[in-house]
């Protein structure tokens, strides 16, 4: 009796041959390799080391005339990324190698340490950073942003909760609750702290978790409205937002006050044109562009590395969204899906707020790009998350089974030797 293949048993992917004698087309077989059940996995690995590698290779350049001038080293503010990249690679490992099972039953402690954090800002250990009460001192350790960290609790524990109800999602009740009020929790902590970039991308991330655990468009057009009016409010009541709307609607003609970044963000770009002045041989870091190895790192890279250089960072993002659609489309797991889109949506979603605010397309709101960006918290919790987006690509019963028969570098290696041996012999 024939039985059907299953899903966990590995197949080969579906494939449109060529004509016998005839070699496959450089099209077929990029096709081929993407629908491999390991593509996903190798995208987030390579996409995620290749933007770690070219973070630290850009934090040193454009880092390294500000820190000579306050530490007397250009490698200051470059080790400090390197250490935090090292300490990501071990999160980023650790998640990584995590089970399924496991990451469900963390979320909710996450979220509570999370939540902990974040009230801590309001504490004796907290403090100011350009009028944003957003940053712990934890003594022995240094400085951390504990909405980088609230950001994962929130993927995790919004698919734990959604992916439970999932047979109640088309109940507005059961898809707002209890999910929704801690989210506005951590939101509205956020708020308090008055860092408005941290709370659009916390609000995207919630949006893009229900949406892909499918709940009702009806509520998302109610929770447009109200966060369209909560953003108004929050920029007029505060004049240096007022300012930066200004800004971007054009009002700039010289590089002054809060003129200034936007302006030299576009020197930036301009001077480098199409092919980019050389790496290191930006001008706008001598002093000129403000936060230019942080928040403006993009407009460092435009102007070094041209538009091939700025074109490669927005396409490894995009490779990042391919993986993560490719594991939310593959898997039978609830928890699995909503995590992923939470991911991509909270990275994806970010770079697109931090280039955009580059390039003059959105007001500065001032939010570091992933994984390039200076800032350990940042770094290291973004890795984290990618982390868990291997562990789920790793977990596809296709992947795990071509993993498990992919010969490791020890095997690899003993295979020669019996060959090199023969060839000893006849000498």
């Amino acid at each position: 009796m024939t039985t059907t293949s299953t899903r966990s048993q590995v197949t080969a992917p579906k494939t449109s041959r060529a004509p016998v004698g005839e070699a496959p087309s450089l099209v077929e077989t990029w096709k081929a390799r993407l629908q491999s059940p390991m593509a996903a996995y190798y995208i987030i690995l390579g996409a995620t080391t290749m933007l770690v590698l070219l973070g630290l290779v850009m934090v040193l350049s454009a880092s390294s005339v500000t820190s000579f001038r306050t530490s007397g080293s250009s490698y200051t503010e470059f080790k400090k990324q390197a250490t935090f990249a090292v300490l990501g690679g071990i999160a980023f490992v650790v998640a990584s190698r995590l089970p399924v099972q496991w990451l469900k039953r963390l979320a909710l402690p996450i979220f509570v340490v999370a939540l902990g954090l974040q009230l801590a800002v309001f504490s004796g250990l907290g403090y100011e950073v350009k009028g944003n009460r957003n940053w712990l001192i934890l003594p022995g350790i240094g400085t951390m942003q504990p909405s980088e960290f609230g950001k994962l609790a929130l993927v995790l524990v919004g698919a734990v909760v959604l992916a439970r109800k999932r047979k109640q999602i088309g109940s507005m009740g059961h898809a707002l609750i209890p999910f929704l009020p801690m989210a506005l929790l951590i939101v509205a902590l956020v708020m308090l702290g008055r860092d408005l970039g941290t709370v659009l991308v916390l609000l995207a991330i919630t949006a893009g978790v229900l949406f892909v655990a499918g709940v009702r468009m009806r509520l998302f057009l109610i929770g447009a409205g109200v966060i369209v009016a909560g953003v108004i409010y929050m920029v007029q009541s505060s004049q240096n937002r007022m300012g930066r709307i200004d800004t971007w609607l054009g009002s700039c003609t010289e590089a002054t006050d809060a003129c200034y970044q936007k302006l030299h963000a576009t020197y930036a770009l301009a001077d480098g044109g199409w092919w980019g002045v050389g790496l290191g041989a930006s001008r706008e870091k001598w002093s000129w562009l403000p936060e230019a190895h942080n928040d403006f790192i993009f407009a460092i890279i435009g102007e070094e590395l041209g538009l091939p250089g700025s074109l490669v960072v927005v396409a490894l993002y995009l490779a990042l969204a391919f993986a993560a659609y490719r594991i939310i489309v593959n898997t039978d797991d609830y928890f699995v899906r909503i995590a992923s889109g939470g991911i991509m949506v909270w990275i994806v979603g970010q770079a697109m707020i931090n280039i955009g605010s580059v390039t003059g397309l959105l007001p500065i709101i001032g939010v570091p790009l992933p994984l390039v960006s200076a800032g350990g918290s940042a770094l290291i919790t973004t890795l984290a998350s990618l982390g868990v987006l291997l562990s789920f690509a790793r977990n596809d019963p296709e992947c795990r089974a071509a993993l498990a028969a992919r010969p490791n570098l020890v095997q690899r290696s003993m295979a020669i030797l019996p060959s090199v041996d023969r060839r000893k012999g006849r000498q």
